[in-house]
């Protein structure tokens, strides 16, 4: 197994080379694509199967963005739920044999905290102003400015580092057992392993809601929410 640090090209699109976890995300992406618009082709008044479970992951996503940031979900559900459905996708890529999801590689995860964090300015400068949104920072008092400036940075890098290391391990660990107990042993391994992806990729997203939930807001950063500390 390779190192999650360490990647190699897969091949090179001029001079740009195309690794692993981009030919998976790629991948992940096609696949999402097609089926999300062959469910969607053809809506109905009485849903077909397709219909009913795509309606029931949008009405979830809009449940929980609602009850997170206490907002109108519409504007934040294209963010919100391809993210959530990105992740809960790439971890569960680690179930084919021969593929390392995405996720397990830190550049994928930085990706996906950098668009959160950029995410997170551009709705609370909408929201706010410019001037409203700076302002917040300087909450309850301009000495707490440092601070909030920091909290920023600190919670996105957090949350990278969380699905970076849950992911990871959970690679690691399946990929070991495999080597030493065969094919049968790590099933109930391969089982937990659907959980896990799916808690972690739930929990990624909501901290997004959150994140984001608390830059519209006009607390101040520090008194709307704390760096993350999920349990896993």
């Amino acid at each position: 197994m390779n190192s999650p640090l360490t990647l190699t090209p897969l091949f090179h699109l001029g001079p740009v080379p195309v690794t692993t976890p981009v030919a998976v995300t790629w991948v992940i992406m096609l696949v999402l694509g097609v089926a999300f618009y062959l469910a969607t082709r053809r809506l109905q008044r009485i849903p077909s199967t397709a219909q009913a479970i795509l309606e029931t992951v949008v009405s979830a996503i809009d449940s929980q963005i609602a009850e997170t940031m206490q907002a109108d979900p519409a504007r934040y559900r294209a963010l919100i739920g391809t993210i959530f459905l990105y992740v809960l996708a790439a971890n569960w890529t680690s179930l084919i044999p021969g593929v390392e999801p995405p996720t397990a590689h830190i550049e994928t995860d930085a990706a996906l905290a950098l668009i959160v964090f950029f995410a997170t300015i551009v709705y609370g400068i909408r929201a706010l102003g410019l001037l409203g949104y700076l302002k917040t920072f300087a909450e309850p008092s301009w000495v707490m400015i440092p601070l909030n400036l920091v909290e920023q940075i600190s919670r996105n890098f957090s949350l990278m580092v969380r699905l970076f290391g849950n992911v990871m391990s959970g690679v690691f660990i399946i990929g070991i057992i495999l080597s030493l107990a065969g094919l049968l042993v790590p099933i109930p391994l391969m089982a937990l392993d659907i959980l896990t992806g799916a808690v972690q990729a739930y929990i990624f997203a909501i901290l997004a809601c959150v994140f984001i939930g608390a830059a519209i807001s006009e607390t101040a950063p520090s008194r709307k929410i704390s760096s993350p500390n999920t349990s896993h």
